[in-house]
């Protein structure tokens, strides 16, 4: 069994192996990359989409359920290259403000300098863990973030610091990956599939049981859709036995992008309350 410490180890290590790849999508440029760009949507014709940015790690679109306003300040969590952050500096313009967290060094800097060739300079990248955002309180309006829940083993915290970082009224706008029925362990156990943002879903009602403990309200699945995961990748990580396994096993994977607000009378103020 993996601990917590392991899991991020194998994020950091295969993200980083992404963000340094000047390859194709989703592809950390060796023998043994796998593309999970299939689980994703398509951003082109998107304001403010950039295939450079677009490293094909998405499995939704976030910014389609974000409302995003002119003006807003948006917090990107899990920003990656800065796909989803550029779509979301679009809509709140030049007015707005756009804060990217990532966890992991190498994307950081590719963001940065996706940022900087765009000439974007209200769009900002934060390298920190979104179990310990590095941002004050009710920093944000919004809150977007795309396949990267999953990635984190304390999704509890996740979303405590999501509420934290948000103001009063404020909500965010979720893509993420969960299953119903029961994952079986032989995929739990592949690190492959847990960095593609497969074996780290959990359930989706204990997902969204997660968010309103959190004390989130008006939690709503804006979009779901079944992933199928490709025969060839299936056959290049497990082993027969355990393709017998997968066959037989009566659970399905989803993509969902979820919206969530924090109460307009909440009076949580965290450290700074006096």
């Amino acid at each position: 069994m993996k601990t917590e410490q392991d899991l991020k180890n194998i994020v950091k290590e295969k993200y980083g192996s992404i963000a340094r790849s000047k390859g194709d999508v989703g592809c950390c440029g060796d023998d043994n990359c796998i593309d999970y760009s299939f689980i994703g949507d398509h951003y082109e014709g998107k304001g403010g989409y950039d295939a450079e940015a677009d490293l094909g790690l998405g499995c939704g679109i976030p910014t389609e359920f974000a409302r995003i306003k002119p003006g807003s300040t948006v917090v990107d969590l899990g920003s990656g290259a800065g796909n989803d952050a550029f779509v979301a500096r679009s809509e709140t313009g030049e007015h707005g403000r756009v804060i990217g967290i990532d966890f992991t060094e190498e994307m950081i800097q590719r963001a940065k300098d996706n940022a900087s060739r765009l000439a974007l300079a209200n769009v900002e990248f934060r390298q920190g863990d979104i179990e310990d955002i590095p941002l004050a309180d009710q920093t944000a309006d919004i809150v977007i973030s795309n396949c990267v829940f999953n990635l984190v083993p304390d999704k509890e915290s996740a979303f405590n610091e999501t509420f934290r970082i948000l103001k009063a009224g404020g909500h965010f706008s979720i893509s993420d990956v969960v299953v119903e029925g029961a994952i079986p362990l032989e995929l739990q156990e592949q690190a492959e599939l847990y960095a593609g943002c497969v074996s780290g879903a959990i359930n989706l009602d204990a997902y969204l049981e997660i968010i309103r403990k959190a004390g989130f309200e008006e939690v709503i699945i804006e979009k779901k859709r079944k992933i199928a995961l490709p025969e060839e990748l299936i056959g290049k990580l497990l082993s027969d036995d355990q393709k017998e396994v997968y066959d037989s096993a009566d659970f399905g994977i989803y993509s969902v992008t979820v919206f969530g607000r924090r109460p307009a009378d909440d009076l949580y103020c965290g450290d700074s309350c006096c």
